[in-house]
Formats: structure tokens, C-alpha cells, sequence
């Protein structure tokens, strides 16, 4: 069993207010979590406007599902309105079994 994890941080320039910020990150979680259906969370960051982390885990069958669903979360993240990806962090693990 394969575990695709990522971490990103992001850029949110016209968030005024947490209010503004909750709205594009919300939209963002859910759309992962329904297009991919993987667990999303909002990780750190959370009482700054402007600024926000986002992780990402879900269990694949092999490395090359895991790179490509990692690669497709990356694209949606990039087009996102209103968040700029300022660092992205995937890895690939590999669950020993009993």
C-alpha cells in the first residue's frame, strides 16, 4: 500500500479579512475532497489573511497513481482564483506490511 501525502502553503493577496480568506479556502478543500476524494485539512495558518497551509493524504495502489494524483491536486491548486501556491511538498509512502 502506496500513501500520497502533500503539503502546501498559499498566498491568498486579496483576502482582507479571515472571513474572505475561509471562502477560497473552503472552495478549494472541497473541491479536492469531491474531485479526488481524498482527506483535505487547512494545517496551519489559521489567523492569518493572507496565508494559509493545506494537506493533502489519500492510499493508492502503486508510485505511479500516487504521482499522478499528487500531479493532478497540484494543477487544481494552481488554478485556483484568488491563492498563489508558494510551496509545495509531495511525498510517496510505502506502508510495510505485517
Amino acid at each position: 500500500m502506496i500513501i500520497a501525502i502533500a503539503s502546501c502553503e498559499l498566498h491568498l493577496p486579496e483576502a482582507r479579512s479571515l472571513k474572505q480568506k475561509r471562502k477560497v479556502i473552503r472552495s478549494l478543500v472541497d473541491r479536492l475532497h469531491q474531485r479526488f476524494r481524498i482527506s483535505v485539512a487547512e494545517t496551519d495558518y489559521h489567523d492569518l489573511h493572507q496565508r494559509a497551509e493545506i494537506g493533502v493524504a489519500a492510499v493508492v495502489r502503486d508510485d505511479a497513481a500516487g504521482e499522478q494524483l499528487l500531479d493532478a491536486v497540484r494543477n487544481l491548486i494552481d488554478d485556483q482564483p484568488g491563492a498563489f501556491l508558494t510551496r509545495w511538498s509531495p511525498d510517496l509512502i510505502l506502508e510495510a506490511s505485517s
